[in-house]
């Protein structure tokens, strides 16, 4: 290994790229945080510092020129955990040094995927399918009128500024059942200080095993080169974490042509000249027998680790493109990978589909992986964590707000 790993956050994503880095190249990668959380701070397999100002783009990249002149005549693989560092490298990269390599798309992609009323109608008339969908200014404080029946979604568009809202009975995302409830929760956001659109959508039906990822990478010369699609069995419950998979199994599908959607993700990301890994966030409807698209992260998902699982190592596939230049061939992984944040007494417990289940609890003993969980990372307090996180999923399923179907 001739060059370092740089990770931008300090977050569960973060947490498993470091993993990615000293399983392929028994080396510990280097991590800037803005603060510590549980996921990363007491690892043994990473270098990790905090600076508080990284949040914002001149502290960013102030960051990246510390770390640059600290270890001089260095390549330095780049990585980030979150969108939010993601747009300030891809805006930035006419002042990023060249030591640092990346696999970024141009601004103005990343632009289109992080805000959803510009994603789905930047793409509304793209080859993808997407639910049907309102927009609400709360700005105007206009009139609600939805034309669909419930329930219904609603999500912010602008996450960035919903994030930094507080308020009584928050949620990242919400199932309302009626036009009362609309009302009540339209309002509330309103109250709190959102200016931005919210996203109102028909509630695709079926349980979380109608949930798909799939994870993408297109390498620098903007070519599809893997693409997996895991069916999901149990997403987090939690009013923070809703719409992050808890369970996934990749190379497994009761529904649909997985197929035909592969073909569609790869000509979709060639034709808007897309590079580097992204996460297609899909819903497939039995109505029309058509995946939906919710969303595209653009960057690596917080359970994309399941495709180093099958053979496709996330910082190796990027230091081969972007370091040595390797040729590849283009591989859908099909390779069923069990990838589970929850024990197994939770999937038991929680995953409605039967059949779902008994396959998941089938690749228990031989096929699971847990991001998070490391045999290597010997540190006794990160054990501890893990171990009570373990316990505490028991009692955020029991008293899940979300109810899928």
């Amino acid at each position: 290994m001739d060059f370092l790993v740089l990770i931008m956050g300090s977050d569960a994503n973060a947490y498993y790229m470091a993993r990615c880095c000293y399983e392929a190249y028994h080396k510990k990668a280097y991590l800037i945080g803005k603060s510590p959380m549980p996921y990363t701070s007491n690892s043994s397999i990473l270098n990790i510092e905090y600076d508080e100002n990284i949040w914002n783009e001149e502290g960013f990249l102030n960051a990246l020129n510390r770390f640059k002149e600290q270890h001089k005549n260095n390549k330095i693989l780049l990585i980030s955990s979150n969108e939010t560092y993601v747009e300030f490298i891809s805006r930035n990269k006419d002042k990023i040094d060249k030591c640092f390599y990346y696999n970024y798309p141009d601004i103005k992609i990343v632009e289109s995927l992080i805000n959803k009323e510009n994603f789905y109608k930047t793409y509304s008339d793209s080859i993808l399918d997407f639910p049907k969908t309102l927009y609400y200014d709360c700005s105007l404080k206009e009139k609600l009128n939805v034309d669909f029946k419930f329930p219904i979604i609603i999500k912010p568009s602008n996450v960035v500024e919903y994030n930094h809202l507080k308020f009584e009975g928050k949620n990242k995302i919400y199932k309302v059942e009626n036009k009362k409830d609309l009302k009540d929760i339209v309002n509330r956001i309103v109250e709190s200080g959102y200016k931005d659109t919210l996203i109102i959508q028909e509630f695709i039906p079926g349980d979380d095993s109608y949930l798909f990822d799939s994870v993408v990478y297109v390498d620098h010369n903007h070519k599809v080169k893997l693409i997996s699609m895991a069916q999901i069995g149990l997403q987090e419950h939690t009013k923070s974490m809703v719409g992050n998979a808890a369970v996934l199994i990749n190379g497994y599908n009761q529904h649909g042509d997985i197929h035909a959607m592969e073909d569609v993700i790869k000509k979709f990301m060639e034709d808007i000249g897309y590079q580097g890994f992204a996460e297609f966030d899909l819903k497939y409807d039995s109505r029309d027998k058509k995946y939906k698209v919710l969303e595209i992260n653009a960057r690596q998902g917080r359970s994309s680790y399941y495709i180093s699982k099958s053979g496709y190592n996330l910082v190796k596939v990027l230091a081969d493109d972007l370091i040595y230049n390797k040729k590849t061939e283009y591989k859908f992984i099909d390779k069923k990978i069990l990838l589970s944040f929850v024990p197994k007494g939770v999937i038991k417990k929680y995953i409605k589909n039967d059949e779902y289940r008994k396959y998941a609890l089938k690749l228990w003993n031989k096929d699971v992986v847990n991001p998070l969980d490391y045999k290597k990372d010997k540190n006794i307090k990160r054990k501890i964590f893990l171990l009570k996180r373990h316990f505490i999923y028991f009692k955020e399923y029991k008293n899940s707000y979300w109810k899928a179907d």
